[in-house]
């Protein structure tokens, strides 16, 4: 019985220690480690708007798919809402943002000069 008792405590233990190690903080991403996540969240941008023109262009298949066998059955059919049309997002261009200047060049900008003190 202690046996499985010191077993479990063992057991605990190294989890809680590989556990903590696993809170521990990442450094920072370096800034190409930056850029390349931004075009990756561009480009999975950009997949997304290219699924939705897909969608967008084969409802339009399946719409006129059924406008022309109803109308060929000679079903009586409402005219089709006005949608708008489907927009092809083109082919995928990344253009990265523009670097931002260091704050220390900012900050070691001269300040305006006082205006001088009256006697």
């Amino acid at each position: 019985m202690a046996h499985i008792r010191t077993r479990r405590c063992g057991l605990l233990l190294a989890a809680l220690l590989i556990g903590n190690a696993a809170l521990a903080k990442l450094p920072p991403p370096s800034p190409e480690a930056k850029a390349k996540a931004a075009e990756a969240a561009a480009k999975a941008a950009w997949g997304g708007k290219v699924e939705g023109y897909k969608l967008c262009k084969s409802q339009d298949a399946v719409a006129a798919g059924y406008f022309a066998s109803a109308k060929k059955a000679g079903k009586e059919v409402k005219p089709p809402l006005a949608m708008p049309p489907c927009t092809d997002p083109g082919p995928f261009v990344y253009t990265p943002p523009p670097e931002a200047a260091p704050a220390a060049a900012v900050a070691a900008a001269p300040a305006a000069p006082a205006a001088p003190a009256k006697p």
